[in-house]
Parts: C-alpha cells; structure tokens; sequence
C-alpha cells in the first residue's frame, strides 16, 4: 500500500471477462504471504532498544494516519483489495470516482463488474479485482447484512483478502492492534532487525509478540511510513535517521 493522509470513519456508511492466463497466475499470489530476501543481521534488538524505536517514531508522529482514501469500512476493505501490486497513488485516483456513487456493497454490486473495470482500468489485475470487489460485495450483502465484519476468520474467506489485507481492516476501521506486514515492513523489520524472519507472515506473528501494548495500534503505520520515506529499499535515508544509532545495519549509507 502508498498512501495520503485519509479522512475519519464516517457512519453511514454485466458481463464477465475471465481472467487471461497469465493475470490468473498472478491473481493467485495476491492473497499469499509475501517472501523475500533482504540482507539482515542475526541479533534482533532486545526489549529495552524495541521500546525506544518505537518512542522515537511516535514522538515524531503522534497520530499516524494510513494514506489510502476512504469513506467508510466498506471503501477501505475495497481500496486495500485493489491496492495489492499497485501504490497507493494509483488506488486513490480511481476509487475517488468509484466510491462517490458506490460506498456500500448494495450500490458496488447495482455498478457490475463491467462498470468497475471501467473504474480501476489504470489499476494492475483490474480483471481480477473487479471479479473480487463484486464477489466480496455480494458475500457482505447475503451473510452480514451489507456491513464490514470485524473478525479476521470471516475476512479471509471473502475473494481478494488475505492475511495482510484482513489486519489492515481490522486495525484501521476496528481498532484491532494487528500490525499488517508488506515489502515495506518486512524490509524494515529484517534490517534494524526487529523479527528476522523469511516471510510477512512470520514476521507479523513476530512483530504483534514483541512490540509493546502501548505502541501496537499505530505500529503498521509508522513503520510503513518509516520505509516507504527513510529506510527504503535502495539507498535508506540512514544519515537522517531517527533511530540510526539503534539500528544494527551493516549496510548503512553515509552522507554525501
């Protein structure tokens, strides 16, 4: 997921293209946990360096936001179903139309799925997606009574939504202090290194154990804010880092 500052929850709140091969083959990875390769060192930090990381990032960024746009619960499970594969920036630009007549699952399902291809056209796997964004609307309608569960059992079994996805919703609609893991926390998190680990799932599982109750909630933002701005993939912002010298690195970038 990149993303701009969304806006508060606010209470509300035909024809089918199958698949080409190729976009099935991918479709089918977009639910799974992620797996890669990142250099790490083999000693995470300790509990005490874990608090303070985390003092730091909240200290600079009191009130962390996610920057995927949205209206409601409803628009955010859809916004973070097509922003798989994709930035945030690409997300926000189609769904401002698409969620200004369709913000409920009732009005998503009245589109179809031809007139939502139409809406996220610039969107990678927009075949795909569309089928998934009408499917999980439809389930949303017949077994919960048109509104967003809460529960991860229940959001994983809706097409589209996978690990990742399921905390994310839990975490920014619910308040459930999961902590979603993509390339960007997964990277951040083997590096300084918090949980070494070989994929997001791993890493998750890892993460939601150790970091402290206080700093839970707001974890997912700041630390994929912190790599998405400052440790990123190719030339981390070391030299202006907050929390450079509790990072154990090897590969740190110096100043110009």
């Amino acid at each position: 997921m990149k993303t701009r500052q969304s806006k508060p929850l606010k209470k509300s709140v035909t024809a089918t293209t199958s698949p080409a091969p190729k976009e099935a083959t991918r479709a089918a990875t977009l639910a799974a946990p992620l797996i890669v390769g990142v250099k790490t060192v083999p000693s995470p930090a300790d509990a005490e360096t874990v608090t303070e990381i985390f003092s730091r990032l909240r200290a600079a960024n009191p009130e962390p936001r996610a920057e995927l746009d949205y209206l409601n619960p409803f628009t955010l499970l859809v916004a973070v179903v097509l922003s798989a594969q994709a930035t945030d920036k690409s997300v926000n630009l189609a769904t401002a139309p698409l969620f200004a007549i369709a913000d409920t699952p009732a009005a998503m399902l009245d589109l179809g799925e031809e007139r939502v291809r139409g809406f996220i056209r610039t969107i990678g796997l927009l075949n795909t997606k569309a089928k998934n964004v009408i499917a999980l609307s439809r389930i949303l309608l017949e077994q919960h009574g048109g509104e967003v569960p809460a529960s991860r059992g229940h959001l994983e079994i809706l097409p589209g939504v996978g690990t990742k996805t399921a905390s994310v919703v839990m975490n920014v609609a619910f308040g459930v202090p999961t902590i979603a893991v993509d390339t960007h926390i997964f990277r951040v998190s083997n590096r300084i290194p918090l949980v070494v680990a070989a994929t997001t799932d791993k890493v998750q599982a890892g993460l939601e154990a150790i970091v402290p109750e206080p700093f839970r909630l707001n974890a997912h933002h700041w630390l994929i804010l912190f790599g998405r701005y400052v440790c990123k993939a190719r030339k981390p912002e070391c030299p202006t880092c907050l929390i450079a010298d509790l990072c154990r690195y090897p590969d740190k970038t110096v100043a110009a």
